[in-house]
């Protein structure tokens, strides 16, 4: 069950009287962070070297939705800091999905370990430290890794998000879209790669050059580019990204039966080598979230938190067309009751338009060893709100488990910047043990859902069985597809009547645009990825 400190807290519009007897300067911060709602306990103020475990530094709940930024340096406890927030979200009944980079954040789900390092944090902060473990699923994405397999299809997945992992080009992104275009104006169903490399493999042969001429702005070079980009992608093992059965992200909503938040933590320490793909894929995990869920305004609690480690490599390389998308997506996910908290190195890693977006600051240490380094230092203190403090000095000098801190206040004005040092996570630090983890994937409800691939009749098999036809019209004409379902479909996954009426049962999986198989093109959001109607709601 949950500690009492990380249940809602009683009112306390006033710091208390022992905070009173404060010095001046920090009384005032202190007084920045006394809100009366339910809050997350981050820890105590720090001041002129000194820990006052009576000036508590707080974050409300209710602008948990607000987004934020955790950075700082490499081996300052960013991930740590992440364990510390996910875990009192959890306890406040709000899902969390937590990117887990490093391969150490399993451990989320048990209780963590007393050591004299966790007894010392906890009595400078005035911590009633428990050992707790919190509700916890595993994912992978494709299954590489210890994790319930996570895929997307070609088609969900979208042009945008794609052009971004291949690496192309703006022009070759417009190109690219231009193929999905057609796909979908065919009734060509696009779930692996191979069956996007099969639509752009066709569009460049001597049967397929008299459909490329009616695409408009698509030339025969520029989908070689495409078609060799796609190969190398292959190449590198990526084809397992991409199939059925699709992950519906209404799955990371989800809350334990005794009412704490599910914390979903995704796996992505096996697939370092390729971070452009995870990177972009946590994108389109939100981006799908952005377009499934409706409007909610201001809430008293976030619907879920998600949080983006190493995000700067979301920017890196990426075309105007992409930026813009993140931008839009962060500004408007907020009212869907979603947060976005972004960890890196440096607030310069994220581009302005986005930081601009994100109004809780935990900002860890920063070192000053080269010229770039103080650089990056010099733009980082610009960032923050004018402080009594040197920030300079100050995030050069923080140790291991302290931060500088500034959030949202209840009425959604910018807290003083506290420089703090932070609670210890009541959760196991480091990762599960492998059986341990293999069980719990093993164990879930979810696994029996996406565990197994399903490769069923797409634009791969509808090519290759109508080789010699004249195009895809005819393709379709030539022999009636007999899509292979592996099980029977969930009540929700049902196609409407108006689904059943046009034959579109291959979209049960997908729950596609009904109009796809009568030439119109599938409606896409932001990022280019496709809506998803009958959709589960939570």
């Amino acid at each position: 069950m949950p500690d009492r400190e990380t249940m809602p807290s009683a009112p306390a519009p006033e710091v208390s009287a022992r905070a009173a007897a404060l010095p001046q300067e920090a009384l005032r911060i202190a007084s920045g962070y006394a809100f009366s709602g339910p809050a997350l306990h981050l820890g105590a103020l720090l001041w002129d070297g000194q820990c006052l475990p009576d000036a508590q530094i707080r974050v409300p709940l209710a602008m948990l939705n607000r987004h934020g930024l955790v950075a700082g340096a490499t081996g300052t406890g960013k991930t740590k800091t992440l364990q510390l927030i996910a875990e009192q979200l959890s306890a406040q009944g709000v899902p969390v999905f937590l990117a887990d980079v490093k391969g150490d954040l399993s451990g989320i789900a048990a209780p963590g370990r007393r050591d004299a390092r966790v007894e010392g944090r906890a009595a400078d902060v005035h911590q009633s430290w428990t050992a707790t473990g919190f509700p916890a699923e595993y994912y992978a994405l494709g299954g590489i890794g210890r994790g319930i397999p996570v895929r997307a299809t070609v088609t969900g997945f979208g042009p945008v998000l794609l052009s971004k992992v291949l690496r192309l080009n703006r022009t070759q992104e417009q190109s690219l879209a231009l193929i999905f275009h057609y796909a979908d104006s065919k009734g060509l169903e696009l779930i692996d790669l191979k069956d996007l490399r099969a639509v752009v493999t066709f569009l460049t042969s001597d049967e397929g050059r008299p459909e490329l001429k009616t695409i408009g702005g698509l030339s025969s070079a520029t989908a070689g580019v495409i078609l060799r980009s796609l190969t190398a992608f292959e190449a590198q093992g990526a084809s397992g990204f991409f199939g059925e059965p699709e992950f519906d992200t209404g799955e990371l909503l989800r809350t334990a039966e005794d009412g704490r938040g599910v914390v979903s933590v995704l796996e992505l320490s096996a697939v370092q080598d390729r971070p452009q793909l995870f990177s972009t894929f946590l994108m389109w995990l939100l981006a799908d979230l952005f377009h499934d869920l409706p409007e909610l305004g201001d809430v008293d609690k976030p619907r879920l938190v998600f949080f983006l480690d190493e995000a700067h490599l979301l920017f890196d390389d990426a075309s105007e067309a992409f930026l813009e998308s993140i931008t839009q997506t962060v500004r408007l996910i907020r009212s869907k009751g979603v947060g976005v908290f972004f960890v890196t190195q440096t607030p310069k890693d994220v581009p302005a338009d986005v930081l601009a977006q994100l109004g809780n600051r935990v900002q860890h240490a920063l070192r000053a060893f080269t010229p770039d380094d103080q650089k990056a230092l010099n733009a980082t203190v610009k960032t923050f709100p004018k402080s009594p403090y040197d920030l300079e000095e100050v995030l050069t000098g923080l140790g291991t488990g302290e931060a500088v801190v500034t959030v949202l206040s209840e009425k959604g004005a910018p807290t003083p910047v506290a420089a703090t040092r932070l609670r210890a996570p009541e959760s196991l630090m480091g990762p599960l043990g492998q059986d341990a983890l293999e069980r719990a994937v093993a164990e879930s409800a979810l696994y029996e859902r996406y565990a197994q691939a399903v490769d069923r009749e797409s634009a791969y098999e509808r090519l290759e069985r109508g080789r010699g036809a004249k195009g895809p019209d005819e393709m379709r004409d030539a022999a009636p597809r007999e899509p292979r379902e592996p099980r029977e479909p969930r009540e929700e996954e049902r196609p409407s009547a108006v689904e059943q009426v046009v034959g579109s049962g291959v979209f049960q999986s997908l729950a596609r645009s009904v109009g796809t198989q009568i030439g119109r093109e599938i409606t896409r959001s932001l990022f280019g990825t496709a809506r998803r109607s009958g959709r589960r709601r939570r």
